[in-house]
C-alpha cells in the first residue's frame, strides 16, 4: 500500500470558525502518485473538526446558530472550573463532531457530491492556526 502525506496551516477567527478546505485537499491528492484510494483528513487538537456541507453563506449562517444551541458558548462549563478558559463547548463541540474525514477519490478527483466541500470547523474561542494533515492511501 502507497502513502504520501501532506500538511498545511490556516488561521481562523475562532467562535465555530468555517473554512473551505476542498482546494487543499485535491492540492495533496494531485500531488501524490496515488491515482485512486482514500484522502485521509485530520485536525490535531480538541477543539476542532473537519466535515463536509454545501458551503454557502445562508448555511454558514445556520450550522453555528444550530451548534450554539446544542453547546451555548457561554455556558459556564466544568471544564471552565479545571483550566480557567471559557471554551468547554467547543470541546464538546469537536467531540461530537470528530476531527477527521475520509474521502475517496479516483484518477485523482476526489469523489464528492456536487454542492459538497471539505471544511475546517474550529470551535475554539480565540483564532489560531490550526494544521491539517491529509494521509493519501493507495
Amino acid at each position: 500500500m502507497a502513502s504520501h502525506t501532506a500538511r498545511f496551516f490556516v488561521e481562523t477567527k475562532g467562535d465555530i470558525c468555517i473554512m473551505d478546505i476542498t482546494k487543499e485537499i485535491e492540492n495533496a491528492v494531485a500531488e501524490s502518485k496515488i491515482e485512486n484510494g482514500i484522502a485521509a483528513v485530520f485536525v490535531p487538537g480538541s477543539t476542532a473538526s473537519i466535515s463536509t456541507m454545501e458551503f454557502e453563506p445562508g448555511l454558514l449562517k445556520d450550522l453555528p446558530e444550530v451548534l450554539k444551541k446544542i453547546a451555548p458558548l457561554e455556558k459556564d462549563w466544568e471544564h471552565h472550573k479545571t483550566w480557567n478558559d471559557r471554551n468547554g463547548a467547543s470541546h464538546i463541540l469537536a467531540t461530537i463532531l470528530g476531527p477527521s474525514l475520509s474521502v475517496p477519490f479516483h484518477k485523482k478527483k476526489l469523489l464528492l457530491g456536487t454542492w459538497q466541500q471539505i471544511v475546517l470547523l474550529d470551535f475554539d474561542r480565540e483564532p489560531r492556526k490550526r494544521e491539517i494533515i491529509v494521509q493519501v492511501i493507495g
